[in-house]
């Protein structure tokens, strides 16, 4: 998967007390990867539409084929959710989703989370962050609760997070975002080292909890939360279907009413939503800035019965994504505001989690506003 741009978000102040630990052998080798080509009809059509009126909207939208999705998955057409969990053995040496290699001294302890799959996974296998950059996430009570606030908070903002401030936790593993903390690994990897995840699928994100699993030691708390997660996930599905909530269409987007960001079925939650509803919302071509964007037009166009949406505020001014787009004529025609079935969620758990807990309380949550039948 592709990150999606993400304002700087302030991650508060972090300890800088203590001095740094030297470099431990460690190494993590992260293959390459080639650029991709630029995506540009379907932004031409959606620019034009927007002076036309909305039924000829939809008709050009209709003929777009930068926006268009495939012909929807019937419930029995939607691959099933296997309950079984494979054994976990200790290693000092994984490789994980994406195929990178990570190789650590000792099972690794201390460690500091730049992005909030690494809260949600640490939380999972019954540990503490050593600090972290979302302490937002890890106050959910899906994660530590209240006591998120013993965790320090490394200094800086997403993706320039200081250095300083996380060799002051002296971590023996660092764990970021593929595609945002790359620019960090050298001045990181001289006390510990950085490990990259960028899960595309809700089985990826599975995957990466039990590579951490295997680092630490943890097999058993790995193995005990995958299946509590397939477990919610399974039943969830047969609930769908079983209620006629897997035919409705769902969205799920964020960002703001100029550029408003949707979660792509490349992405771990539209996956995940995919997998439970009918969701048409396939990225717009390879171009990292344009995949994941689309226009109002556009959503109206597939027509989803339920909109989650999580608005990425930044101060008590910020107005919701929502709430920007209320007086919008486009966005009132879309069925899911017709029918009052836009819903604003936490925009930690449901933007930034991506582990097993996040997840499972994205399943949960959305099953409990999606109506069936």
């Amino acid at each position: 998967m592709s990150p999606r741009p993400v304002p700087p978000v302030p991650a508060g102040a972090g300890d800088r007390s203590a001095a740094a630990r030297p470099a431990a052998p460690a190494r993590v080798a992260t293959p390459r990867r080639s650029a991709a080509p630029r995506r540009s009809a379907a932004a031409r059509a959606s620019r034009v539409a927007a002076v036309l009126p909305v039924a000829a909207v939809v008709l050009l939208l209709a003929g777009c084929g930068g926006a268009a999705a495939p012909a929807p998955e019937t419930p029995a057409e939607r691959p099933a959710v296997s309950r079984d969990v494979a054994a976990l053995e200790p290693a000092l040496s994984v490789t994980d989703p994406r195929g990178t290699t990570v190789t650590v001294p000792a099972p690794p302890t201390r460690i500091v989370c730049l992005t909030g799959l690494c809260d949600d996974m640490v939380v999972e296998l019954g540990l503490t962050p050593a600090g972290t950059s979302t302490p937002a996430l890890l106050e959910n009570p899906v994660l530590l609760g209240e006591r998120a606030a013993q965790v320090p908070t490394v200094a800086g903002s997403f993706g320039s997070e200081d250095v300083e401030s996380i060799a002051a936790l002296r971590p023996d593993l660092v764990i970021g975002l593929g595609g945002v903390h790359e620019p960090l690994r050298a001045a990181v990897e001289r006390f510990a080292p950085l490990w990259l995840v960028q899960p595309g699928t809700w089985e990826e994100s599975v995957g990466y909890l039990r590579n951490l699993g295997s680092l630490t030691g943890r097999t058993a708390e790995t193995t005990a939360g995958e299946q509590r997660f397939r477990t919610t996930l399974a039943d969830g599905v047969e609930q769908a279907r079983a209620t006629g909530r897997a035919d409705r269409r769902v969205l799920l987007m964020y960002g703001s009413a100029d550029t408003i960001g949707v979660d792509t079925t490349d992405t771990v939650n539209g996956n995940l939503l995919a997998t439970l509803y009918d969701y048409p919302f396939v990225p717009r071509g390879a171009d990292v800035e344009t995949a994941s964007t689309y226009s109002v037009e556009e959503i109206l166009a597939q027509a989803p019965d339920v909109v989650f949406a999580y608005s990425l505020l930044f101060s008590s001014a910020d107005r919701t994504l929502t709430d920007q787009l209320a007086d919008n004529p486009v966005w009132q025609q879309v069925p899911a505001v017709a029918a009052r079935q836009v819903h604003e969620m936490d925009p930690r758990l449901w933007g930034s989690g991506r582990g097993t807990r996040s997840l499972g309380a994205i399943v949960t949550q959305s099953l409990a506003a999606v109506p069936g039948r």
